[in-house]
């Protein structure tokens, strides 16, 4: 009954996450250097290494994520990302006053889009994902491991 809708849910919600990382990696893919620069800036260790790596999370990451490709791995590893991230660009405890506030403002909502990207990993894309094409259509949460009956003891008969 509420299937359809519950996949144009599941595709919205891919999509406003995936628009709120991929026009900053687009950006940052046209000037690495300069993105490189902030970082070292802030006081990153190996800033071009970093800035190489974040471009290509920013940039293939949230594409998977439209796509809904490898949805477990996707949202875990974009999680991580931008909670690290939000560590090293908004440190808030660093300023006082306006720029502490802005800075705390965006460090939460990053975290916010991290757990946004938890709750993906865990729910899985929906029938309405590059998943959902290839399989029955109903492409929900990431697979399971089956698990054996009787425990971890039991022996084959």
């Amino acid at each position: 009954m509420f299937g359809s809708a519950q996949n144009g849910v599941l595709l919205a919600a891919r999509l406003l996450m995936a628009s709120a990382l991929l026009p900053t990696g687009v950006a940052r893919a046209l000037n690495v250097s300069g993105f490189a620069v902030a970082l070292a800036g802030a006081g990153c260790p190996a800033p071009n290494a970093v800035a190489t790596a974040a471009v290509i999370v920013q940039v293939f990451g949230p594409l998977a994520v439209i796509l809904g490709v490898m949805p477990r791995i996707t949202g875990l590893a974009m999680a991580g990302f931008v909670a690290g991230m939000a560590a090293l660009l908004h440190p808030f405890w660093l300023h006082a006053g306006a720029a502490a506030v802005t800075e705390r403002s965006f460090l939460l909502a990053d975290l916010g889009l991290a757990g946004a990207f938890l709750m993906y990993a865990m729910t899985g894309p929906g029938a309405w994902s590059w998943r959902g094409v290839f399989s029955s259509g109903e492409a929900s949460a990431p697979a399971r491991a089956p698990r054996q009956a009787g425990g971890q003891g039991a022996r084959a008969a």
